[in-house]
Protein backbone atom coordinates (compact mmCIF):
# COMPACT_ATOMS: atom_id res chain seq x y z
CA UNK A 1 0.00 0.00 0.00
CA UNK A 2 0.98 3.26 -0.63
CA UNK A 3 2.39 5.22 2.04
CA UNK A 4 0.17 8.62 3.61
CA UNK A 5 2.17 11.88 3.61
CA UNK A 6 1.24 13.92 6.60
CA UNK A 7 1.99 17.66 7.32
CA UNK A 8 0.94 19.16 10.74
CA UNK A 9 1.05 23.56 11.33
CA UNK A 10 2.88 25.36 13.81
CA UNK A 11 -0.42 25.32 15.61
CA UNK A 12 -0.45 21.70 15.71
CA UNK A 13 3.14 21.24 17.35
CA UNK A 14 3.73 24.04 19.34
CA UNK A 15 3.83 22.53 22.89
CA UNK A 16 4.66 19.46 24.61
CA UNK A 17 0.48 18.68 24.73
CA UNK A 18 0.40 18.99 20.75
CA UNK A 19 3.28 16.77 20.04
CA UNK A 20 1.26 14.17 22.14
CA UNK A 21 -1.93 14.88 20.09
CA UNK A 22 0.39 14.50 16.67
CA UNK A 23 2.06 11.41 17.58
CA UNK A 24 -1.15 10.05 18.53
CA UNK A 25 -2.65 10.60 14.80
CA UNK A 26 0.10 9.15 13.56
CA UNK A 27 0.18 5.75 15.64
CA UNK A 28 -3.37 5.65 14.94
CA UNK A 29 -2.87 4.62 11.00
CA UNK A 30 0.25 3.20 10.23
CA UNK A 31 -0.01 4.30 6.37
CA UNK A 32 1.24 7.78 7.98
CA UNK A 33 4.86 6.97 7.43
CA UNK A 34 5.87 10.71 6.24
CA UNK A 35 5.52 13.50 8.31
CA UNK A 36 6.55 17.27 7.52
CA UNK A 37 6.79 19.47 10.23
CA UNK A 38 6.33 23.21 11.05
CA UNK A 39 8.11 25.70 13.02
CA UNK A 40 6.22 25.82 16.88
CA UNK A 41 3.37 28.21 16.24
CA UNK A 42 1.44 30.46 19.25
CA UNK A 43 1.02 28.60 21.92
CA UNK A 44 -1.96 31.15 23.19
CA UNK A 45 -3.54 34.11 21.90
CA UNK A 46 -0.70 37.38 22.42
CA UNK A 47 2.40 34.62 21.84
CA UNK A 48 4.80 34.80 19.35
CA UNK A 49 5.53 31.80 16.51
CA UNK A 50 9.19 30.81 16.41
CA UNK A 51 9.87 31.44 13.33
CA UNK A 52 8.46 35.61 13.98
CA UNK A 53 11.54 35.44 16.85
CA UNK A 54 13.87 33.88 14.59
CA UNK A 55 13.16 36.94 12.24
CA UNK A 56 13.55 38.85 15.32
CA UNK A 57 17.50 37.70 16.07
CA UNK A 58 18.25 38.13 11.84
CA UNK A 59 16.72 41.83 12.04
CA UNK A 60 19.07 42.16 15.44
CA UNK A 61 22.14 40.95 13.71
CA UNK A 62 22.15 42.92 10.84
CA UNK A 63 21.74 45.95 12.53
CA UNK A 64 24.62 45.16 15.25
CA UNK A 65 22.07 44.83 17.95
CA UNK A 66 21.88 42.33 20.50
CA UNK A 67 20.09 38.74 19.66
CA UNK A 68 21.11 37.13 22.54
CA UNK A 69 17.91 37.33 24.90
CA UNK A 70 15.28 36.51 21.66
CA UNK A 71 17.94 33.35 20.90
CA UNK A 72 17.30 32.11 24.79
CA UNK A 73 13.72 32.56 24.20
CA UNK A 74 13.71 30.58 21.23
CA UNK A 75 16.05 28.00 23.01
CA UNK A 76 13.84 27.89 26.40
CA UNK A 77 10.82 27.03 24.26
CA UNK A 78 12.60 24.16 22.49
CA UNK A 79 13.54 22.91 25.97
CA UNK A 80 10.30 23.40 27.28
CA UNK A 81 9.17 20.68 24.57
CA UNK A 82 12.31 18.46 25.12
CA UNK A 83 12.11 18.55 28.98
CA UNK A 84 8.01 17.88 29.35
CA UNK A 85 8.34 14.67 26.66
CA UNK A 86 11.21 13.45 28.41
CA UNK A 87 13.14 13.28 24.97
CA UNK A 88 17.33 12.49 24.78
CA UNK A 89 17.86 15.29 22.21
CA UNK A 90 20.97 17.69 22.49
CA UNK A 91 19.80 20.81 20.45
CA UNK A 92 23.23 22.59 22.19
CA UNK A 93 25.18 22.02 18.36
CA UNK A 94 22.79 23.22 16.85
CA UNK A 95 21.94 26.48 18.84
CA UNK A 96 25.81 27.32 18.66
CA UNK A 97 25.68 27.29 14.90
CA UNK A 98 22.75 29.48 14.61
CA UNK A 99 24.54 32.09 17.02
CA UNK A 100 28.03 31.72 14.63
CA UNK A 101 26.18 31.91 12.02
CA UNK A 102 24.13 35.69 13.08
CA UNK A 103 27.82 36.22 14.58
CA UNK A 104 29.15 36.13 11.12
CA UNK A 105 27.62 35.97 8.03
CA UNK A 106 23.64 36.10 8.83
CA UNK A 107 21.34 35.47 5.80
CA UNK A 108 17.48 35.48 6.48
CA UNK A 109 16.04 32.25 4.59
CA UNK A 110 19.07 30.43 7.04
CA UNK A 111 17.08 32.00 10.23
CA UNK A 112 13.45 31.81 9.12
CA UNK A 113 14.17 27.59 8.33
CA UNK A 114 15.32 26.78 11.64
CA UNK A 115 11.98 26.06 13.50
CA UNK A 116 11.35 23.57 10.80
CA UNK A 117 14.59 22.33 11.38
CA UNK A 118 14.72 22.07 15.44
CA UNK A 119 11.28 20.90 15.96
CA UNK A 120 11.04 18.26 13.04
CA UNK A 121 14.31 17.04 14.94
CA UNK A 122 12.30 16.88 18.44
CA UNK A 123 9.23 15.10 16.10
CA UNK A 124 11.67 12.67 14.85
CA UNK A 125 12.88 11.49 18.49
CA UNK A 126 9.56 11.68 20.06
CA UNK A 127 8.32 9.56 17.36
CA UNK A 128 11.21 7.20 16.69
CA UNK A 129 11.35 8.08 13.07
CA UNK A 130 14.34 9.29 11.20
CA UNK A 131 15.05 12.49 10.61
CA UNK A 132 16.08 13.96 7.12
CA UNK A 133 17.29 17.37 6.31
CA UNK A 134 14.91 19.18 3.37
CA UNK A 135 17.95 20.66 2.15
CA UNK A 136 18.97 17.84 1.20
CA UNK A 137 16.28 17.22 -0.96
CA UNK A 138 13.74 20.32 -2.06
CA UNK A 139 16.19 21.83 -4.95
CA UNK A 140 15.77 25.36 -5.66
CA UNK A 141 17.87 26.23 -8.93
CA UNK A 142 20.14 29.51 -9.09
CA UNK A 143 17.87 32.08 -10.01
CA UNK A 144 15.74 31.14 -6.56
CA UNK A 145 12.79 28.98 -8.77
CA UNK A 146 12.03 25.23 -7.81
CA UNK A 147 13.65 22.57 -9.27
CA UNK A 148 10.16 20.13 -9.70
CA UNK A 149 12.01 17.47 -11.35
CA UNK A 150 15.45 17.44 -9.29
CA UNK A 151 13.60 17.73 -6.27
CA UNK A 152 11.20 14.99 -7.24
CA UNK A 153 14.43 12.64 -8.08
CA UNK A 154 16.51 13.63 -4.82
CA UNK A 155 13.39 12.72 -2.30
CA UNK A 156 13.03 9.24 -4.43
CA UNK A 157 16.84 8.53 -3.57
CA UNK A 158 16.60 9.72 0.05
CA UNK A 159 13.52 7.66 1.41
CA UNK A 160 13.36 4.96 -0.60
CA UNK A 161 15.48 3.10 2.06
CA UNK A 162 13.57 4.87 4.93
CA UNK A 163 10.22 3.45 6.03
CA UNK A 164 9.43 6.47 8.64
CA UNK A 165 10.66 10.12 8.19
CA UNK A 166 10.04 13.51 9.87
CA UNK A 167 10.98 16.33 7.01
CA UNK A 168 11.17 20.02 7.68
CA UNK A 169 8.90 21.94 5.98
CA UNK A 170 9.21 25.44 4.70
CA UNK A 171 12.65 25.47 2.81
CA UNK A 172 15.53 23.74 0.83
CA UNK A 173 18.80 24.33 -0.55
CA UNK A 174 20.36 25.96 -3.77
CA UNK A 175 22.67 24.91 -5.80
CA UNK A 176 25.58 26.09 -3.72
CA UNK A 177 24.22 24.64 -0.33
CA UNK A 178 22.43 27.60 0.74
CA UNK A 179 19.29 27.38 2.40
CA UNK A 180 16.71 29.07 0.48
CA UNK A 181 12.75 29.57 1.44
CA UNK A 182 8.89 29.11 -0.36
CA UNK A 183 7.67 32.63 -0.65
CA UNK A 184 4.31 31.30 0.78
CA UNK A 185 2.67 28.51 2.51
CA UNK A 186 5.96 26.67 2.95
CA UNK A 187 5.38 23.96 4.76
CA UNK A 188 2.00 22.54 3.02
CA UNK A 189 4.10 23.03 -0.14
CA UNK A 190 6.85 20.64 0.88
CA UNK A 191 4.12 18.33 2.34
CA UNK A 192 2.47 18.37 -1.30
CA UNK A 193 5.49 17.78 -2.96
CA UNK A 194 6.52 14.88 -0.83
CA UNK A 195 3.01 13.20 -1.37
CA UNK A 196 3.75 13.73 -5.42
CA UNK A 197 7.58 12.36 -5.34
CA UNK A 198 6.36 9.06 -3.21
CA UNK A 199 3.09 8.25 -5.14
CA UNK A 200 1.20 8.66 -1.67
CA UNK A 201 -2.45 7.34 -1.42
CA UNK A 202 -3.12 10.60 0.46
CA UNK A 203 -1.87 13.77 1.54
CA UNK A 204 -3.23 15.22 5.02
CA UNK A 205 -2.38 18.51 6.06
CA UNK A 206 -3.40 18.57 9.90
CA UNK A 207 -4.23 22.30 11.31
CA UNK A 208 -6.44 24.04 13.67
CA UNK A 209 -9.51 23.79 11.94
CA UNK A 210 -11.88 21.05 10.85
CA UNK A 211 -11.45 21.96 7.04
CA UNK A 212 -12.58 24.40 4.58
CA UNK A 213 -15.98 26.05 5.91
CA UNK A 214 -18.72 26.94 3.26
CA UNK A 215 -18.42 30.84 4.22
CA UNK A 216 -16.58 33.29 6.18
CA UNK A 217 -17.35 32.72 9.53
CA UNK A 218 -16.61 36.31 10.27
CA UNK A 219 -20.02 36.95 8.34
CA UNK A 220 -22.26 33.95 8.69
CA UNK A 221 -22.62 31.80 12.20
CA UNK A 222 -21.25 29.00 12.06
CA UNK A 223 -20.99 27.95 8.50
CA UNK A 224 -20.33 24.08 7.58
CA UNK A 225 -17.67 22.79 6.58
CA UNK A 226 -17.68 21.66 3.27
CA UNK A 227 -17.07 17.72 2.98
CA UNK A 228 -15.65 17.46 -0.33
CA UNK A 229 -14.48 19.64 -2.92
CA UNK A 230 -13.09 18.77 -6.39
CA UNK A 231 -9.52 20.81 -7.02
CA UNK A 232 -10.91 23.33 -9.50
CA UNK A 233 -13.63 24.31 -7.39
CA UNK A 234 -11.30 24.74 -4.37
CA UNK A 235 -9.11 27.00 -6.97
CA UNK A 236 -12.40 29.01 -7.74
CA UNK A 237 -12.91 29.71 -4.17
CA UNK A 238 -8.77 30.43 -3.52
CA UNK A 239 -8.97 33.01 -6.39
CA UNK A 240 -11.87 35.01 -5.04
CA UNK A 241 -10.40 35.39 -1.65
CA UNK A 242 -11.14 32.27 0.33
CA UNK A 243 -8.59 31.19 2.86
CA UNK A 244 -7.91 28.05 1.66
CA UNK A 245 -4.33 26.33 0.35
CA UNK A 246 -2.32 28.61 -1.64
CA UNK A 247 -1.94 26.99 -5.11
CA UNK A 248 1.50 26.22 -4.86
CA UNK A 249 0.98 23.86 -2.12
CA UNK A 250 -1.88 22.12 -4.14
CA UNK A 251 -0.75 21.94 -7.78
CA UNK A 252 2.35 18.95 -6.92
CA UNK A 253 -1.08 16.40 -5.50
CA UNK A 254 -3.19 17.40 -8.03
CA UNK A 255 -0.97 16.84 -10.79
CA UNK A 256 -0.47 13.18 -9.96
CA UNK A 257 -4.20 12.67 -8.70
CA UNK A 258 -3.65 12.68 -5.09
CA UNK A 259 -6.22 13.38 -2.85
CA UNK A 260 -5.88 15.95 -0.39
CA UNK A 261 -7.56 15.65 3.26
CA UNK A 262 -7.73 18.85 5.41
CA UNK A 263 -8.10 17.63 9.37
CA UNK A 264 -8.05 19.03 12.56
CA UNK A 265 -5.22 18.08 15.18
CA UNK A 266 -7.02 19.17 17.80
CA UNK A 267 -10.52 17.39 16.65
CA UNK A 268 -9.20 14.54 14.79
CA UNK A 269 -12.56 12.69 14.81
CA UNK A 270 -13.50 15.16 12.61
CA UNK A 271 -13.39 14.16 8.59
CA UNK A 272 -12.49 17.82 7.58
CA UNK A 273 -12.75 18.46 3.91
CA UNK A 274 -11.40 16.31 1.46
CA UNK A 275 -9.83 17.58 -2.01
CA UNK A 276 -10.56 15.34 -5.03
CA UNK A 277 -10.35 15.48 -9.01
CA UNK A 278 -13.46 14.72 -9.72
CA UNK A 279 -16.80 13.67 -7.85
CA UNK A 280 -19.29 11.83 -9.03
CA UNK A 281 -22.46 14.21 -9.04
CA UNK A 282 -25.38 11.44 -8.72
CA UNK A 283 -23.03 10.30 -5.21
CA UNK A 284 -22.46 13.70 -3.62
CA UNK A 285 -24.41 15.61 -1.06
CA UNK A 286 -27.71 17.36 -1.82
CA UNK A 287 -26.22 21.04 -1.97
CA UNK A 288 -25.81 22.31 -5.68
CA UNK A 289 -23.84 25.23 -4.08
CA UNK A 290 -20.52 23.79 -2.64
CA UNK A 291 -19.01 27.19 -1.33
CA UNK A 292 -19.19 30.96 -1.22
CA UNK A 293 -16.81 33.31 -1.27
CA UNK A 294 -15.77 37.10 -2.14
CA UNK A 295 -13.76 40.61 -2.20
CA UNK A 296 -14.33 43.74 -1.95
CA UNK A 297 -12.65 47.28 -3.37
CA UNK A 298 -13.28 46.67 -6.75
CA UNK A 299 -13.57 49.29 -10.07
CA UNK A 300 -16.15 48.62 -13.06
CA UNK A 301 -14.74 50.06 -16.47
CA UNK A 302 -17.56 50.03 -18.89
CA UNK A 303 -17.11 51.43 -22.49
CA UNK A 304 -19.84 51.36 -25.39
CA UNK A 305 -19.66 52.23 -28.75
CA UNK A 306 -22.16 51.59 -31.63
CA UNK A 307 -21.47 48.84 -33.74
CA UNK A 308 -18.44 48.63 -31.91
CA UNK A 309 -15.67 45.67 -33.53
CA UNK A 310 -15.73 44.09 -29.93
CA UNK A 311 -12.56 41.98 -30.29
CA UNK A 312 -10.51 44.94 -32.00
CA UNK A 313 -11.73 47.29 -29.19
CA UNK A 314 -11.49 45.03 -26.26
CA UNK A 315 -7.64 44.30 -27.50
CA UNK A 316 -6.99 48.37 -27.26
CA UNK A 317 -8.91 48.73 -24.23
CA UNK A 318 -6.73 45.97 -22.40
CA UNK A 319 -3.37 47.02 -23.90
CA UNK A 320 -4.09 50.31 -21.78
CA UNK A 321 -4.62 48.41 -18.51
CA UNK A 322 -1.54 46.44 -19.17
CA UNK A 323 0.51 49.52 -19.24
CA UNK A 324 -0.87 50.32 -16.32
CA UNK A 325 0.30 47.11 -14.79
CA UNK A 326 -4.04 46.93 -13.61
CA UNK A 327 -4.81 43.39 -13.45
CA UNK A 328 -8.35 42.56 -14.79
CA UNK A 329 -10.41 40.21 -12.61
CA UNK A 330 -13.41 39.37 -14.73
CA UNK A 331 -14.58 40.87 -18.41
CA UNK A 332 -18.20 41.47 -19.20
CA UNK A 333 -19.15 41.30 -23.10
CA UNK A 334 -22.42 42.69 -24.90
CA UNK A 335 -23.30 43.49 -28.34
CA UNK A 336 -22.10 46.69 -28.32
CA UNK A 337 -20.26 47.43 -24.78
CA UNK A 338 -18.38 45.89 -22.60
CA UNK A 339 -16.83 45.74 -18.46
CA UNK A 340 -13.45 45.66 -17.41
CA UNK A 341 -13.39 44.63 -13.53
CA UNK A 342 -10.08 45.28 -11.44
CA UNK A 343 -8.81 46.14 -8.19
CA UNK A 344 -9.15 49.81 -7.02
CA UNK A 345 -6.00 49.75 -5.04
CA UNK A 346 -4.18 48.59 -7.78
CA UNK A 347 -4.96 51.14 -9.91
CA UNK A 348 -4.92 54.27 -6.69
CA UNK A 349 -4.45 57.85 -8.38
CA UNK A 350 -3.85 56.48 -11.83
CA UNK A 351 -7.34 55.70 -12.53
CA UNK A 352 -7.57 59.20 -13.69
CA UNK A 353 -4.74 58.71 -16.49
CA UNK A 354 -6.06 55.39 -17.46
CA UNK A 355 -9.79 56.70 -18.38
CA UNK A 356 -7.94 59.09 -20.42
CA UNK A 357 -6.26 56.85 -22.40
CA UNK A 358 -8.66 54.23 -22.41
CA UNK A 359 -10.56 57.53 -24.29
CA UNK A 360 -7.84 58.19 -26.66
CA UNK A 361 -6.97 54.30 -27.54
CA UNK A 362 -11.19 53.27 -27.73
CA UNK A 363 -13.32 56.15 -28.87
CA UNK A 364 -16.09 55.03 -27.19
CA UNK A 365 -19.74 56.57 -27.53
CA UNK A 366 -19.67 56.57 -23.33
CA UNK A 367 -17.24 55.40 -20.47
CA UNK A 368 -18.08 54.89 -17.00
CA UNK A 369 -16.82 54.22 -13.79
CA UNK A 370 -18.22 52.17 -11.05
CA UNK A 371 -15.92 52.48 -7.73
CA UNK A 372 -16.31 50.64 -4.37
CA UNK A 373 -17.86 47.71 -6.22
CA UNK A 374 -17.44 44.26 -4.04
CA UNK A 375 -17.30 40.69 -6.06
CA UNK A 376 -19.29 37.49 -4.68
CA UNK A 377 -19.07 34.08 -5.95
CA UNK A 378 -21.01 30.96 -5.60
CA UNK A 379 -18.79 28.19 -6.42
CA UNK A 380 -20.47 24.38 -7.09
CA UNK A 381 -19.83 21.42 -9.47
CA UNK A 382 -23.79 20.82 -9.43
CA UNK A 383 -24.71 24.23 -11.04
CA UNK A 384 -24.50 23.14 -14.68
CA UNK A 385 -27.12 20.70 -13.71
CA UNK A 386 -30.05 22.35 -12.25
CA UNK A 387 -31.88 24.77 -14.49
CA UNK A 388 -32.51 27.85 -13.32
CA UNK A 389 -29.90 27.81 -10.69
CA UNK A 390 -28.89 31.65 -12.08
CA UNK A 391 -32.25 33.17 -11.68
CA UNK A 392 -33.02 31.64 -8.55
CA UNK A 393 -29.72 33.18 -7.34
CA UNK A 394 -30.86 36.68 -8.56
CA UNK A 395 -34.08 36.66 -7.55
CA UNK A 396 -32.60 36.18 -3.80
CA UNK A 397 -30.67 38.95 -4.01
CA UNK A 398 -33.10 41.14 -5.30
CA UNK A 399 -35.54 40.20 -2.90
CA UNK A 400 -33.02 41.64 0.21
CA UNK A 401 -32.68 44.84 -1.89
CA UNK A 402 -29.07 44.09 -3.48
CA UNK A 403 -28.80 45.41 -6.27
CA UNK A 404 -26.65 43.76 -8.79
CA UNK A 405 -24.43 45.87 -10.92
CA UNK A 406 -22.10 43.39 -13.16
CA UNK A 407 -22.66 39.42 -13.65
CA UNK A 408 -19.77 36.89 -15.27
CA UNK A 409 -19.99 32.88 -15.43
CA UNK A 410 -16.72 31.02 -16.03
CA UNK A 411 -16.84 28.44 -19.10
CA UNK A 412 -16.75 25.93 -17.20
CA UNK A 413 -19.87 26.89 -15.39
CA UNK A 414 -18.42 26.08 -11.95
CA UNK A 415 -18.86 29.90 -10.47
CA UNK A 416 -21.65 32.55 -10.77
CA UNK A 417 -19.87 35.52 -9.50
CA UNK A 418 -22.03 38.95 -9.28
CA UNK A 419 -20.30 42.93 -8.65
CA UNK A 420 -22.27 44.56 -5.85
CA UNK A 421 -21.95 47.29 -4.32
CA UNK A 422 -19.37 47.20 -1.32
CA UNK A 423 -22.50 48.19 1.40
CA UNK A 424 -24.07 44.98 0.46
CA UNK A 425 -21.56 42.39 0.53
CA UNK A 426 -21.97 40.93 4.38
CA UNK A 427 -25.92 40.84 3.14
CA UNK A 428 -25.02 39.14 -0.14
CA UNK A 429 -22.82 36.44 1.33
CA UNK A 430 -25.44 35.22 3.85
CA UNK A 431 -28.50 35.71 1.39
CA UNK A 432 -26.52 33.40 -0.79
CA UNK A 433 -25.64 31.23 2.06
CA UNK A 434 -28.78 30.94 3.83
CA UNK A 435 -30.85 30.37 0.60
CA UNK A 436 -28.43 27.46 -1.10
CA UNK A 437 -26.09 26.52 0.87
CA UNK A 438 -26.88 26.50 4.53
Amino acid sequence: MNPIVVKFGGSSLATAGQFEKVAAIIRENPGRRYVVASAPGKRFSGDTKVTDLLYRCYDAACAGQDFAPVLDEIRQRFADIISELQLQVDLAPDFAAIEAHLRTSPQRDYMASRGEYLNSKLLAAYLGFAFVDAAQMVLFRADGSFDAEATNTAIGHALVSIDRAVIPGFYGAMPDGTIHTFSRGGSDVTGSIVARAVGAELYENWTDVSGILMADPRIVDNPEPIKKITYAELRELAFMGATVLHEESVQPVREKGIPLNIRNTNRPQDPGTMIVGNIDRENSDDRFITGIAGRKNFTIITLQKHDMHTSHTLRQALEVFERYHAPIEHIALGLDSFALVTSSAGLGESIYQLMGDLQKACHPDDINQQDDIALVAAVGRKMPFRPGTSGKLFKALGDAGVNIRTIAQGTDELSIIVGIDNKDYETAIRVLYDGFAG
